[in-house]
C-alpha cells in the first residue's frame, strides 16, 4: 500500500484535489487513472480510501469512498533534542524516530550547541515522508526551536528524564521506563549538557539517566531513547 498525506482532509470531506506537484506524481509517475484507488492520511489518525475521479496532472481530484481511524499507541513520547552540528544527522534522527513512533519533538538550544539555526520546513518534509513510508497515520508534532532554559521552565506532566554523560549518579533509562505513560526525555548536543543545565533539569524534577555503557552521538542517543520507550510499550 502506498500512503499519501494531506493535512486538510477531515472526517466530513467527500471530495478534494491534490496540489500540482503531487497530482503530477500520481498521474504521470504512478500512472493512476479514473477509478484507481488511493490511500490517504491527514496525519491525525485517519486513513481514507479514495477513488480517482479526475486524473489531471495539475489538479488530480479524488472522491472519498471510505475512512477508518488508526489506533494510536497508548503512551506519549516527547523528545527534546539539541540540533547536531551536521544537519543530516538530525534529519536522520527525525526520519527514524517518526518510523519508530514519536509524538512530539522540540529542538533545544543548549550551552554547548554548535548549531543555532534549523530549517523546520525541511524537517517537516522528512517527517512526512517517514510517516508515509512506515504506513502510520499519525504525524509527529515538530515544535519551534527553544532555548534549554525556556524549555525547562515549562509545565510538564508524566515522567521526566535527562540523558547525559557526566560521571554522576544516573539511573538506567530502560529500568526507569513504565508503559502507558507520558514521557519527556532531554538529549543534549555533541558537547553534552553543561553542568549548569543538568543541575537546572534536576531542580525541575528531571531524573538523570544513562542510555548504556558506551558514549553515543546525539542522534544515536535520541533513537535509543525512542526505541526504548516503544519497546517498553510493546
Amino acid at each position: 500500500m502506498q500512503l499519501f498525506y494531506n493535512p486538510d482532509i477531515t472526517e466530513s470531506t467527500t471530495q478534494f484535489s491534490f496540489e500540482k506537484e503531487e497530482s503530477k506524481h500520481i498521474v504521470k509517475v504512478l500512472r493512476k487513472t479514473g477509478g484507481d484507488i488511493l490511500h490517504i492520511t491527514n496525519g491525525n489518525g485517519w486513513l481514507f480510501t479514495a477513488e480517482v475521479t479526475i486524473p489531471n496532472i495539475n489538479k488530480c481530484v479524488v472522491t472519498i469512498i471510505s475512512k477508518s481511524k488508526q489506533q494510536k499507541h497508548d503512551y506519549n513520547l516527547h523528545l527534546a533534542v539539541a540540533p547536531t552540528k551536521m544537519n543530516d544527522r538530525y534529519e536522520w534522527f527525525l526520519e527514524k524516530a517518526t518510523e519508530i513512533g514519536i509524538d512530539s519533538i522540540t529542538p533545544i538550544m543548549c550551552d554547548h550547541s554548535e548549531r543555532k539555526i534549523i530549517k523546520p520546513e525541511r524537517f517537516e518534509k522528512i517527517m512526512q515522508s517517514a510517516m508515509k513510508q512506515s504506513l502510520s497515520c499519525y504525524m509527529p508534532k515538530l515544535n519551534d526551536a527553544i532555548s534549554f532554559k525556556d524549555f525547562i521552565s515549562q509545565e510538564f506532566t508524566g515522567d521526566l528524564f535527562i540523558a547525559h554523560c557526566e560521571e554522576t549518579d544516573r539511573k538506567s533509562l530502560k529500568q526507569q521506563l513504565k508503559p502507558k505513560q507520558n514521557i519527556t526525555i532531554l538529549i543534549g548536543p555533541e558537547g553534552d549538557f553543561s553542568t549548569k543545565e543538568i543541575e537546572l533539569a534536576i531542580k525541575n524534577k528531571f531524573i538523570p539517566v544513562t542510555l548504556g555503557e558506551t558514549r553515543l552521538r546525539t542522534e544515536t542517543a535520541a533513537i535509543v531513547a525512542c526505541h526504548s520507550v516503544a519497546y517498553t510499550n510493546e
